[in-house]
């Protein structure tokens, strides 16, 4: 089998090899030298993609992609400091932030909480709407749908505690219907879900303040309908009732 296979190949290089032999010699160097210019390109382009520089890639289009500035953390020895960062003015804050309502960005009244919304909020359906929309975003996945502190969150973390994944550890999530937590003024609540509480993180950053609001009075609404008072329900009298001694609907 060997000897055959030596045999195709003879038949095919050989006469190739006899061909080649006869070319001018102008052509052989002329077929070397391209060859040799051809793999330029592709030696530049393979170092180019393991070597590391400091100067920007080739860019013919700039854009303005490329400029003279820095970067956070740089060094700038224009200041005494040597940092291209330079620290806050003290006593300055952001033109959006705070200018002087301690009730609308801090839920705050005469150094209290507040007990009441800001006047410059309008409490409507459409505001309620879209509190629920950020709660079921924000506050749902760890406090649940209707507020129990049974999100999907809490059912995962549970899973993996008790599994001893990584030695996880888990802290419920608040009951929003606890008295603890219903009996808090819609300010703390504010001030809560702005800063974070105990183990839960802070949601300022992420949340506009009227969005925080609205969350705060869907959350008010929601712990009045599971503890409503029927008297102010219309024909609340037709409405199935949970009994609850044998846990069934009357």
């Amino acid at each position: 089998m060997g000897n055959l296979v030596k045999q195709i190949i003879d038949d095919l290089v050989k006469p190739f090899l006899s061909d080649l032999k006869e070319l001018p010699l102008w052509i052989k160097w002329t077929v070397i030298v391209i060859t040799c210019v051809a793999t330029i390109p592709l030696a530049l382009i393979f170092r180019a993609r393991t070597a590391y520089s400091d100067k920007p890639r080739i860019h013919f289009i700039q854009n303005m992609d490329n400029q003279p500035k820095y970067v956070s953390q740089e060094a700038n020895a224009l200041f005494l400091d040597g940092r291209a960062m330079r620290p806050r003015v003290e006593g300055t804050i952001a033109r959006s932030g705070m200018a002087g309502d301690t009730q609308l960005f801090m839920g705050v009244t005469d150094g209290a909480w507040s007990t009441e919304y800001p006047s410059s909020l309008t409490i409507d359906h459409d505001f309620l709407a879209r509190g629920q929309g950020r709660y079921n975003i924000y506050c749902a996945p760890c406090h649940g749908v209707v507020g129990n502190g049974d999100g999907l969150i809490h059912h995962r973390a549970n899973q993996l505690v008790e599994t001893g994944v990584n030695g996880t550890t888990w802290v419920a999530p608040k009951n929003l219907h606890e008295d603890v937590v219903k009996e808090q003024p819609v300010g703390q609540l504010f001030n809560s879900i702005t800063k974070g509480v105990r183990t839960m993180a802070a949601y300022g950053s992420q949340i506009s303040t009227e969005d925080l609001w609205a969350i705060v009075a869907y959350m008010k609404a929601l712990q009045l309908s599971q503890d409503a008072d029927p008297s102010i329900v219309s024909n609340a009298e037709t409405l199935p009732r949970k009994s609850a001694s044998e846990g069934t609907n009357q």
